[in-house]
């Protein structure tokens, strides 16, 4: 179902038309602030309710929304986006539709996809649309006597883009890759990743809504497949100290009503620009508010303790690290936070772990502060900033990432402007729970600990 026309036929039309396609229950769907895929299922005949008043939801039971157990704001009211309307092809009968959270008849501010609606709408106050392809990693793990784990073949010591492993993994791969087109995602790579078990799949840019919506139908669509299979799909963000994470890279461009680029440099424009990386002036704008509020950004692209196992500062256990530690740009350059190339903006900083809807809301918010503030960005970064001194990293200015949730949430907090653009009771629901989070893992006492100092003292 096209996602552009569906909402100029009536629900009577839609419903005809999927009934067709043999649908019985439609997957009314929601997002809760840590980005978990929730909801209820809604017989076909039903559908015109949850378009108005919505699907009912008892508020408290949703994380993050921080409504009472009585009175008029405890319901919560998820009303289907028909453009997001289409059958889940791995799931024959069944067919999802989006949410747009709503209390007390009026848009809900802590609603994920509600914020990102607010900053989609800033754009488009400009004529403007965000662009963002996002590439999910993740691992595909089996059950055995120690736990899960990679399956038995797949062992090599340098694992990126094993065949092998890759070709035992077919079906899922085939399985998840047909259906992801059938829903218009146009997946075009799949490959086998640093880590044993760790796959990633590539699929076609959408604008920001579009491209969160596409990404929770993603790991929808993954969770159930593996499940079948027998298998565990995990986007936790780091499962194995010895191998490198997963993360979930934003490549983000700006385009006008048009759908001109306008991250590219236009005719008449020195050749390369400025920095000599073939980048508009609003382009680095748009860099310099991402790279200002990097700190704040990184609770909401790094949004769990085990985030920062992988934003990690000094050697990795794993041998090679692609995870930024540092907040800088270069060309071509995966050891900083932002990484430019064909005139398109590679954001690094988020992971698996993310709300797609709250991190692409941030970076709208961030990269509109440097346009709307004429920001300048810094230099370009293009060395290897691993290789480099505390020294040599210092002289050029490049800062460190928070590196654990409790230093992320506080930038949060501390960052008005972010709070001012995604909404005072968004950033305080979030911060509240990731602050808890923070506090119960400090607490927590590990099996390293009791290992290392139990008799030692």
């Amino acid at each position: 179902m096209n996602r552009t026309t569906s909402t100029t036929r009536s629900v009577t039309e839609q419903q005809r038309e999927l009934a067709a396609q043999g649908i019985k229950y439609v997957f009314a769907q929601f997002t809760d602030i840590h980005g978990a895929a929730k909801g209820k299922l809604i017989p076909l005949a039903y559908l015109a309710d949850i378009v108005a008043p919505g699907a009912g939801f008892s508020g408290p039971s949703i994380w993050g929304t921080g409504l009472p157990r009585n009175g008029a704001r405890s319901e919560y009211y998820g009303r289907a986006d028909l453009a997001t309307l289409q059958p889940m092809p791995w799931m024959p009968g069944y067919a999802r539709v989006a949410l747009d959270g709503y209390v007390a008849g009026e848009a809900f501010d802590a609603c994920p996809r509600q914020v990102l609606r607010k900053q989609v709408a800033r754009l488009a106050q400009y004529g403007w649309t965000l662009n963002a392809g996002l590439e999910p990693e993740f691992f595909l793990l089996e059950k055995g006597a120690k736990g899960y784990d990679a399956e038995s073949g797949d062992t090599l010591e340098k694992p990126s883009y094993d065949s092998k492993s890759l070709m035992r993994k077919r079906d899922f791969l085939d399985q998840l890759s047909t259906g992801l087109d059938q829903c218009g995602l146009g997946v075009f790579q799949i490959d086998h990743e640093d880590a044993t078990g760790q796959f990633e799949v590539n699929y076609r840019y959408a604008d920001a809504l579009k491209a969160a919506d596409n990404f929770m139908l993603f790991k929808m669509a993954a969770h159930h497949l593996a499940e079948e299979q027998g298998m565990l799909f995990s986007m936790m963000p780091k499962p194995f100290a010895d191998r490198p994470g997963s993360g979930l890279h934003f490549h983000l461009s700006l385009a006008d009503a048009s759908g001109k680029p306008l991250f590219a440099l236009g005719a008449g424009e020195a050749e390369q620009g400025e920095h000599g990386l073939g980048l508009s002036p609003l382009a680095y704008q748009f860099m310099a508010g991402l790279l200002r509020h990097a700190p704040a950004l990184t609770a909401l692209c790094a949004p769990t303790v085990n985030s920062y196992k992988r934003l990690m500062c000094g050697e990795s256990l794993s041998g090679t690290s692609w995870a930024p530690a540092f907040i800088g740009y270069g060309e071509n350059n995966r050891t900083v936070v932002a990484r430019v190339v064909y005139q398109r903006i590679e954001w690094r900083l988020p992971d698996s772990s993310a709300n797609p809807y709250l991190a692409l809301a941030g970076v709208i918010a961030a990269g509109l502060d440097g346009i709307e503030n004429h920001l300048a960005a810094s230099a370009p970064v293009n060395q290897d900033v691993y290789e480099m001194t505390a020294a040599q990293r210092a002289e050029l200015g490049l800062q460190m990432l928070p590196q654990n949730l409790g230093a992320a949430v506080a930038a949060l907090k501390a960052d008005t402007v972010l709070a001012d653009a995604l909404g005072t009771s968004l950033v305080k629901e979030f911060t509240t729970l990731k602050q808890a989070e923070w506090l119960e893992y400090c607490q927590h006492v590990s099996a390293w600990e009791t290992a290392r100092y139990l008799d030692r003292y």
